[in-house]
């Protein structure tokens, strides 16, 4: 089968979520399809169009350029954004030539599938209605719990302007579309009641087991606890931010001794003071492997007040067996077992209390951890996962 498969970027370096699903399922389904790769490109990462190879047959690299996120024209398009009719989320991947791109290769080539990757790019497809949109997320569900837990009312005020925008944006593309493809059973389930939509398949979040996979040599520590996720999405950044003012004082109330980690790209000047303000709290910034950071942790945090779709980080440490802390919104969508294969809690003192629990007993991490890596091993391979996309896909 021949596949179009447009998105807002290229897949390397691969240091985000929706990067490492996508990658995952398109080495897969490149072994049986002829797939031609359209994405936007800032030319900050080369690496990205070079190794497009490894999951297409043919790449298309359309240059854009959307404002850097600290800098004083993503500011001005904060201020458009309260005239314009799309969410500023959306409006930033506009681009008149990956358009262009996409009326030139469907005229030129006969596609069997076309696939939007998540909704930003559907902007810029001229004809919704035959292509499918993979969403990594209910993106107005991210919208909506950002504006119920903004830290100032005029963050709570702009936040809750950009959901209601979202909301129409994404009820419309997803309405438009020929299929929309979730990511788990809740959020389709959302897709179904909140837009009104009938058939909606979803395909599980998958995971590189034997990637992960623990050495058999001890691992040197690097913190108690650590927390894996791109420092500058504004989910990571609140969750940050809470853990760090309202539970890590009551874990270290109990166990002064904790040390904490947060490893992943592009932390922001509010997240890199944490390390300057409190002791034996890291931020790493990028690591060329996070592995020997989930290896080298007694338990994986992941204290998401705000966020859509299905969280990798979570798979991906149960895989290194490291035993995982969560909240609800932060499993979401995953098939865990709550006190089997993970610890849920939810209110800053129970969270730390599962935390120092964790921390408190070696075999109760031993434990955990060795039944989610069955859990993951068992169910969630890349091959898999693409089949189940490729039948959704063609359905």
């Amino acid at each position: 089968m021949k596949i179009l498969w447009i998105k807002t970027d290229f897949l390397h370096p691969t240091n985000r979520g929706g990067q490492i699903r996508t990658l995952g399922m398109m080495r897969e389904l490149h072994r049986n399809h002829e797939i031609h790769y359209l994405a936007l490109d800032n030319g900050e990462f080369p690496e990205g169009p070079a190794r497009a190879g490894e999951y297409s047959s043919f790449q298309y690299a359309v240059p854009h350029h959307p404002p850097s996120k600290t800098s004083p024209a993503f500011a001005l398009q904060l201020l458009r954004g309260l005239l314009s009719p799309l969410p500023v989320a959306v409006a930033r991947y506009e681009s008149a030539e990956l358009r262009r791109q996409v009326e030139l290769l469907t005229k030129t080539h006969r596609f069997d599938a076309i696939v939007c990757d998540f909704l930003f790019p559907a902007v810029n497809l001229p004809d919704l209605s035959v292509a499918s949109v993979f969403q990594h997320n209910v993106e107005a569900m991210i919208w909506k719990r950002h504006a119920q837990h903004g830290r100032t009312p005029l963050h709570r005020w702009y936040f809750r302007g950009q959901y209601q925008k979202m909301l129409a944006c994404e009820k419309k593309v997803c309405r438009a579309a020929r299929r929309v493809i979730a990511v788990s059973e809740t959020d389709a389930d959302t897709f179904r009641r909140e837009y009104g939509l009938q058939d909606v398949p979803w395909v599980p979040t998958g995971v590189d087991v034997d990637y992960f996979t623990p050495p058999d040599t001890e691992v040197p520590p690097h913190a108690d606890l650590v927390f894996v996720g791109s420092m500058d999405w504004m989910p990571n950044i609140d969750a940050a931010l809470w853990f760090a003012a309202e539970i890590l004082p009551r874990i270290r109330e109990r166990r002064p001794e904790t040390t904490v980690a947060f490893a992943g790209r592009h932390p922001t000047p509010e997240i890199q003071a944490l390390a300057q303000k409190i002791p034996g709290f890291q931020v790493t910034g990028t690591v060329p492997d996070i592995r020997p950071w989930l290896h080298g942790a007694k338990v994986s945090i992941v204290p998401l007040r705000i966020g859509g779709g299905t969280r990798l980080k979570i798979y991906e440490a149960m895989a290194a067996r490291c035993p995982v802390v969560s909240t609800a919104i932060g499993a979401e969508g995953l098939d865990c077992s709550q006190g089997n294969n993970i610890l849920l809690a939810d209110s800053p003192a129970d969270f730390a209390a599962a935390c120092l629990d964790l921390l408190g007993d070696a075999e109760k991490r031993r434990r955990i951890g060795t039944a989610a890596r069955e859990f993951v091993a068992s169910t969630y391979s890349w091959a898999s996962v693409a089949a189940r996309f490729e039948q959704a896909l063609f359905a």
